[in-house]
């Protein structure tokens, strides 16, 4: 358990109550899979005010699921707001969508999602 992801900040803040922790990986399920699927099509398609958004909206959960990416996202995120037309990004974007796609099969085995 926890070889692409840390449980560690939500231990701590639910307070080791299991049922939120598993909440918590459900919430993480639902939507992270999608939001780096839009972010994934921004970026594709230099829509840099989307991509921004959508990696800004990332951020706190993976931070608080600590996959180890936050700050090669973040680089996502400032190519999106800053509008950094001449530097390519898709490397750190893949290396963010393959720690999330490393953390979803994970969260879905360790949890039986």
């Amino acid at each position: 358990m926890g070889q692409h992801y840390k449980l560690d900040k939500i231990r701590a803040l639910a307070d080791n109550d299991q049922e939120f922790i598993e909440t918590l990986a459900m919430t993480f399920l639902e939507e992270v899979p999608e939001d780096a699927r839009l972010l994934k099509i921004a970026v594709d398609s230099k829509d840099y005010l989307a991509s921004y958004k959508s990696a800004h909206k990332m951020k706190p959960t993976i931070d608080l699921f600590d996959l180890g990416v936050l700050d090669t996202l973040i680089e996502v995120q400032d190519w999106g707001k800053f509008e950094k037309k001449g530097e390519v990004i898709t490397d750190k974007l893949d290396i963010v969508l393959e720690a999330i796609d490393r953390a979803v099969a994970e969260i879905k085995q360790d949890f039986n999602l």
